[in-house]
């Protein structure tokens, strides 16, 4: 990211106007994260993020990762950007300080975090996989485990990995068959797990592997599920790294992005680990890290969109073809109207993908520490709610996204050398992993909307309706219109017909995520509006800011229409072809 200072301004503009930073400076434990405070932070983060991550990033594509003597080789460039991010102390900037973290807001680190990602996605998925792995060593570690991995881990020392998916287990974990046997103070755990990220570097010296499997007197399905903690090397008393553990990658995948991150098949042969919380409650304890795992990568979705999204404008700048009417020579393509389109579709939904995100990561620190028991519960529905939507919404869009980004390049596009091609392959991913958009769509519907009635959806509905009348915004009371009656559709149809839910849901997931952008740029508008009336000297930013939400009321917006159709269509032509018919 060379132009780092203009994805800042706007994650300010969001942190501030429509995340509500303010607030969460309030909150106990809170009071230093300032709105200065938060510009400071990301400047460095966004610094980091353009001199020395995103350089690495087509070194990663290129060379890609290999399993050398049992262990995974990394591009040395790797390392560099690895040690410099440790040495400034970013992997515990939104950890808590009992842990020896930096205490801010989650908000202000998923901030940063879209600009490591931006950088280099295949890189910044190993810190954002040590995060979620340090929140669940945290919640559901005893205090021996915390004592031994915790620090360690908080501070970058260590990296963390999450191990759910075997052969015959991907998605359905109630078929996991990995096996953990009593040992002394600890268990035995022997089994194979694929497709697991960072499962082995060479970038720290030790690794805490975050394993589901099995006791041998384990109930079927997922409530025999229990959690154990397997580290690369074992440890010592004096808490220094050990002999090496028996866990071991066999083998990476050749993937079709991401070449730079390793996705390991792991191997645990009797290996020694600890157990994280209750014995059958893995799944629980896992949630902790995989919920926050789902926030990281709809915000990868964010992150790659972005860098996209300023490749193709500098192209667009740069770029002489053709001409216009009106205009004398040739011009460059930005002037062209088709281009325009293909721009403003990028920056404006890119702008409301983050403002989702960052007002669902808002939510998840009220969550965890507003004061008030009613704040928090009502903090809790609402990342609830949202997180499966950032997941599965952002990450469709950046598919779209990035695609647009080589369409504006046009052939050069398809050409590996310019380096945007490299942004669509590695977003493609990002629908896929940590569940795919079916899985986040179904746990929207049947979890969030039709568990509890939709209460959550309500709530959610009501605070839209009240922004479109406060703005004074048909497009967006069209677009809240058609989310009621979707919701509502559902809740109705599903007793009767049991593909109903199913047949519905990604079209509800898409329509709640374009419906929820549409809010957020509502309010980024009237905030740009407030800040001009009040005499910004912002002007031109601030202006383009009500540009960029017409544009997404009068374009996107719309499509909102077309998702309640095909919901309200139902299943029927879905499912009726048998399946010799296909």
């Amino acid at each position: 990211m060379t132009d780092y200072r203009a994805p800042v301004k706007e994650m300010l503009f969001v942190l501030n106007e429509l995340a509500g930073l303010e607030g969460l400076n309030a909150l106990p434990g809170f009071e230093d994260a300032t709105p200065d405070l938060a510009e400071a932070v990301l400047e460095e983060a966004a610094l980091l993020a353009a001199e020395v991550i995103a350089p690495i990033n087509s070194i990663g594509d290129q060379q890609g990762t290999r399993v050398e003597n049992d262990a995974v080789v990394v591009p040395k460039e790797f390392h560099s950007a690895y040690q410099q991010f440790v040495a400034g102390g970013w992997p515990g900037i939104a950890q808590s300080v009992d842990g020896g973290g930096q205490g801010l807001p989650y908000l202000i680190g998923l901030a940063a975090e879209e600009m490591w990602q931006s950088a280099c996605l295949a890189w910044s998925l190993c810190p954002m996989l040590s995060q979620g792995a340090v929140r669940a060593i945290e919640q559901h570690g005893d205090d021996r485990l915390r004592a031994l991995f915790l620090e360690k881990m908080v501070s970058g020392e260590y990296t963390g990995t999450m191990n759910l998916t075997e052969p015959q287990a991907g998605s359905d974990l109630a078929a996991v068959r990995t096996q953990a046997v009593p040992d002394g103070d600890g268990y035995r755990v022997s089994g194979q797990k694929i497709f697991i990220t960072w499962g082995d570097h060479d970038m720290t010296s030790n690794i805490l592997h975050l394993v589901l499997a099995r006791l041998p007197d384990a109930p079927d399905g997922v409530k025999g599920i229990s959690l154990f903690a397997v580290p690369k090397r074992l440890m010592n008393t004096d808490g220094t790294d050990g002999e090496p553990n028996s866990v071991r990658p066999v083998s990476v995948e050749h993937k079709l992005g991401i070449h730079g991150s390793p996705t390991c098949v792991m191997a645990f042969e009797k290996a020694f680990g600890y157990l994280v919380g209750e014995p059958n409650n893995g799944l629980a304890c896992m949630f902790t890290m995989m919920n926050h795992a789902r926030l990281g990568v709809g915000l990868e979705g964010i992150s790659v969109a972005e860098r996209a999204y300023q490749q193709a404008l500098a192209y667009a700048k740069d770029r002489v073809q053709g001409g216009i009417p009106g205009h004398k020579g040739r011009v460059t393509i930005i002037h062209h109207a088709d281009v325009r389109r293909m721009l403003m579709m990028m920056k404006s939904t890119i702008n409301a993908m983050r403002s989702v995100a960052y007002v669902a990561g808002a939510q998840l620190d009220h969550a965890h520490h507003n004061p008030d028991p009613a704040a928090r519960s009502a903090a809790q529905a609402r990342v609830e709610l949202l997180t499966p939507v950032v997941k599965g919404w952002c990450t469709e869009m950046a598919q779209y996204l990035t695609s647009l980004a080589i369409q504006v390049h046009g052939g050069m596009g398809y050409v590996e050398e310019t380096g945007v091609a490299q942004h669509f392959r590695d977003a493609r991913i990002t629908t896929i992993y940590e569940g795919t958009t079916g899985i986040q769509a179904n746990d929207l519907v049947g979890r969030k909307l039709l568990r509890d009635g939709g209460q959550a959806f309500v709530t959610l509905i009501d605070d839209m309706r009240a922004t479109a009348a406060e703005c004074d915004d048909e497009a967006l009371g069209r677009g809240v219109d058609d989310l009621a009656a979707s919701v509502e559709w559902v809740k109705t149809n599903a007793p009767g017909d049991i593909n109903a839910p199913g047949a519905a849901s990604v079209n509800l997931l898409m329509l709640t995520g374009t419906v929820c952008g549409g809010w957020q740029l509502a309010r980024a508008a009237q905030a740009a509006r407030k800040r001009l009336a009040d005499g910004s000297a912002d002007k031109e930013f601030l202006e383009a800011k009500a540009a960029t939400a017409a544009y997404y009321a009068q374009h996107i917006m719309p499509i909102a229409g077309a998702y309640r159709a095909a919901i309200e269509a139902g299943s029927e032509s879905l499912m009726a072809l048998t399946e010799d018919q296909f």
